[in-house]
């Protein structure tokens, strides 16, 4: 088991990757014209496939990369590269093309069905909340630290369904300048942790750096 303090850190990071208030003008935007049962049933598909796919990484990502015969220290330095491509785009105020490319949120708009994709995935659980995931679980083998992260992922998935519950609220009285902030701010916490995963990755990969 890890520090209470780790634990925080870890969910922190994942807020801050997933930036679920940044989220709200898209979902905006996909959903106009929707009514409101069919609103609130696309808000609760986006955070049960958030759940599930975050729950899927948690307990089968690691061995995957077994299965592919790549390291963790080289997954850290990967994932580290992908978190401050997000984060550098964030404090631009912008969504990174590692979440999601125009075209394809383009494509998605002519799409029945929109809550798992792209909404749930790429655009909240991306590559950099996956890659965040797989590299806590990595911390500690004890069912306990799982469960712990299992359920700050529930938590997370909570925060999520209510965001978007509030994403009207949020986008009169927030604003985009607002929205904006937030984001900046999550992007400068997730630039932090971008870096130590890469420093740690590659204090693995070449142990004279340590």
């Amino acid at each position: 088991m890890l520090e209470y303090a780790e634990y925080i850190k870890i969910f922190i990071g994942l807020v801050a990757i997933i930036n679920p208030f940044g989220a709200v003008p898209l979902f905006i935007t996909m959903t106009m014209g929707f009514n409101k049962p069919q609103r609130q049933k696309t808000i609760n598909r986006v955070a049960f496939g958030l759940a599930i796919i975050l729950l899927s990484v948690l307990f089968f990502g690691e061995l995957m990369l077994k299965f592919f015969g790549i390291s963790m220290d080289s997954f850290r330095v990967g994932g580290g590269i992908l978190i401050l491509l997000m984060a550098i785009a964030m404090l631009h105020a912008k969504t990174s093309p590692v979440r999601q490319t125009e075209e394809e949120a383009n494509e998605s708009m002519d799409k029945d069905s929109i809550a798992i994709v792209p909404l749930a995935m790429p655009l909240l659980a991306g590559p950099g909340a996956i890659s965040t995931v797989i590299l806590a679980a990595h911390k500690n083998s004890n069912i306990g630290h799982y469960l712990i992260i299992a359920l700050g992922i529930g938590l997370l998935s909570l925060l999520v369904w209510g965001v978007l519950r509030l994403s009207s609220w949020i986008a009169s009285h927030v604003g985009a300048t607002g929205i904006n902030i937030f984001s900046r701010i999550m992007g400068l916490i997730l630039a932090a942790i971008a870096v130590e995963f890469i420093a740690n990755g590659l204090k693995g990969l070449f142990p004279v750096l340590a």
